[in-house]
């Protein structure tokens, strides 16, 4: 596609998403982002935020057009979109999806479990511990349980876990929403810093017009059509 960056993590292409049971349509613009590149992606409640990640991240499959992940398309069988969530996506729940049965540093290291070929040795479990550090998790919080936690800080586990796989690109559904503002900016600027540190594109669905300018490009969704702004 025109325009796309040469080292490009993620591109859609003219994606359009019908719910044939709801009536529902989404259509986006053509988007690709590079390294350390970042998209706010904005609408009312309702409009299809979610349903986009879920687009990028391959647990949803587009009616038409095409998502691509560094390069490659998007498998069009479940094994390999799951592989691809696996190795190449991080992920930033609303609701943060911790384990409340692991602590800290258990529940960073759950993606590397659940993907048995990312073998936990030495240096990924040093990483872990590198980017708890980094989100203000240090040693002293690493055998904390999570119920032991601020909102804040789980949180900020739940952004280590979506990097410890080293991704090329991070999803995040709404990581700033029940924040007070000093947290909502806190928080994205945190997800930006360590994005553009492990050179991973950024998308981040928000209602929170207050982070806006602090992304690369917006996608402003609206209704059953998407209009993009500059990514």
């Amino acid at each position: 596609m025109a325009g796309t960056p040469r080292d490009a993590r993620i591109e859609a292409t003219d994606l359009v998403f019908r719910r044939e049971s709801t009536g529902f349509t989404l259509r986006t613009a053509a988007f690709a982002l590079g390294a350390g590149a970042s998209l706010a992606v904005r609408g009312p409640s309702g409009c299809g935020k979610s349903t986009l990640l879920a687009l990028l991240s391959g647990e949803l499959v587009p009616s038409e057009g095409e998502v691509r992940v560094l390069g490659a398309p998007m498998p069009a069988d479940e094994a390999g979109r799951r592989a691809v969530r696996g190795t190449r996506i991080g992920q930033v729940f609303q609701t943060f999806e911790l384990v409340a049965s692991l602590n800290t540093l258990q529940n960073v290291l759950l993606p590397l479990r659940l993907h048995g070929h990312l073998a936990i040795d030495a240096a990924r479990l040093a990483r872990a511990r590198d980017l708890l550090a980094r989100v203000g998790l240090g040693s002293d919080k690493e055998t904390r349980p999570i119920h032991a936690l601020s909102h804040g800080e789980r949180q900020r586990v739940a952004i280590a876990r979506a990097l410890v796989t080293e991704p090329a690109v991070v999803l995040a559904d709404e990581p700033t929403g029940n924040l007070d503002p000093r947290l909502k900016r806190a928080t994205a600027e945190l997800l930006l810093a360590e994005c553009a540190r492990a050179q991973a594109a950024l998308v981040v669905a928000t209602h929170d017009e207050s982070i806006l300018g602090m992304f690369g490009g917006v996608l402003t969704i609206g209704g059953d059509h998407a209009i993009g702004g500059g990514a």
